[in-house]
Formats: structure tokens, sequence, C-alpha cells
């Protein structure tokens, strides 16, 4: 079955960085579509940027400019860079892959931005 596992989440100051990383099992990782979401307390979980198969990307308009997604299709890796983070950056982010009618999430790795 198709697993994703992230990595990377922990705790930065105002202006930090970090990097998650996801890694997904179970099938073919070039053919899928792969995203980052992220889900601050008492909000809705949303789109942060996304990437597709054929490497067009898309981001939020609160992160263009600060964040990053690529994707490692030897490593069946897909990451996301985070410069200038805010407090507002502050939530759980969820991997995503989508191809066809399938999706899959991970199980979230947490991303706290505080001084």
């Amino acid at each position: 079955q198709v697993q994703l596992v992230e990595s990377g989440g922990g705790l930065v100051q105002p202006g930090g960085s970090l990097r998650l990383s996801c890694v997904l099992s179970g099938s073919i990782f070039r053919l899928y579509g792969m995203g980052w979401y992220r889900q601050a307390p008492g909000k809705q979980r949303e789109l942060v940027a996304s990437i597709t198969s054929s490497g067009r990307t898309n981001y939020a308009d609160s992160v263009k400019g600060r964040f990053t997604i690529s994707r490692d299709n030897a490593k069946n890796t897909v990451y996301l860079q985070m410069i200038s983070l805010k407090p507002e950056d502050t939530a759980v982010y969820y991997c995503n892959a989508q191809w066809a009618s399938a999706a899959y999430w991970g199980q979230g790795t947490q991303v706290t931005v505080s001084s």
C-alpha cells in the first residue's frame, strides 16, 4: 500500500528556515502529483504548495517567495524548503500524493515558529 512519511518539522524562531521531506513508498512516485498542506489549530487544512508529475509548481499567496517545493524522483521524495518563517506559519504540515482518482496523506509533521 502507498505510504507517505514526513520529516523535518520542529521549533524555529521567526525568520528561520526549515526543510520538510516526504518519502512515498509502495507505488511509482514519478506518476504522482505531490502537495504540502497545513492545518493550524481551529482552522481548515489549506494547500501550501504543489508540484505536478512534470514539475510544474503552484503556491499559496501567503508563502510565495518564501517556500519552495521540489521533488527528487530518484529518491521518491518531495521537499518543502521554508525560509523567512513567520509565527503564522505554525501548523501541522501534511504531505499529499495524487494520481488519477487516488489520494494519500502522510501523518503530518509539526512546525512551530516562535521566539
